[in-house]
């Protein structure tokens, strides 16, 4: 087992294992902004280690096979687990908030369960959206949470991962993003990193 997660893919995988775990934490503990940077990077590993195992010569299938599962667990964690705390934690542990989050939870289950059996419509479409597309825009939604109080925004941030949770599991069909756009997540991982940076420091 070691041997397969010493695999260059897997530990970038790993590292956003980490990233996603940092994010959990720092939602616990009330630091939204910092959470927010965390699972920004989880979404650009997620991305980078299939590019590099794409680019990586002499990949066994064994090694193939064990980066798949492996990457499907870890997004259980970055694009399920880590919303439903968020939206826990963001509503003070409310039970209100805990059929929200059981819902996102389960339609990350479901939407990843259907995934590794049927995989992609086509090599550039999707069934439904992409998990990772909920974190990339939930960032920047963020960006205005001070611009409201928090019981509006926390209904807000409900209403917004509610939508996710349809559309994840919907029969509508998205685009597969290509490589070139890696640069740009990245860029918009700096850009909000620095921006959730600047908004804990000054305690906005």
């Amino acid at each position: 087992m070691f041997f397969f997660a010493g695999d260059f893919p897997n530990i970038l995988s790993l590292i956003g294992l980490l990233c996603a775990v940092l994010g959990i934490y720092y939602a616990i503990l009330g630091y939204f902004y910092i959470a927010m940077i965390g699972v920004l990077w989880a979404v650009v590993f997620d991305w980078v280690d299939g590019i590099v195992a794409r680019r990586i010569k002499g990949r066994t299938d064994y090694h193939r096979a064990f980066g798949n599962q492996l990457d499907s667990l870890i997004d259980i964690v970055s694009f399920g687990v880590f919303p439903a705390i968020f939206l826990l934690s963001y509503g003070k542990f409310n039970p209100w908030f805990l059929p929200g989050a059981f819902f996102i939870v389960a339609a990350g289950v479901i939407r990843l369960s259907y995934f590794n059996i049927f995989g992609l419509i086509n090599d550039k479409t999707y069934m439904g959206l992409a998990l990772d597309n909920n974190i990339i825009i939930l960032a920047f939604v963020f960006l205005f949470e001070s611009l409201f109080s928090h019981s509006v925004f926390s209904v807000i941030i409900y209403v917004l991962l509610m939508m996710f949770t349809v559309l994840n599991l919907s029969p509508i069909q998205t685009p597969k993003f290509s490589e070139k756009w890696f640069y740009v997540l990245v860029l918009y991982s700096l850009v909000l990193t620095a921006a959730y940076g600047w908004m804990q420091y000054v305690g906005i």
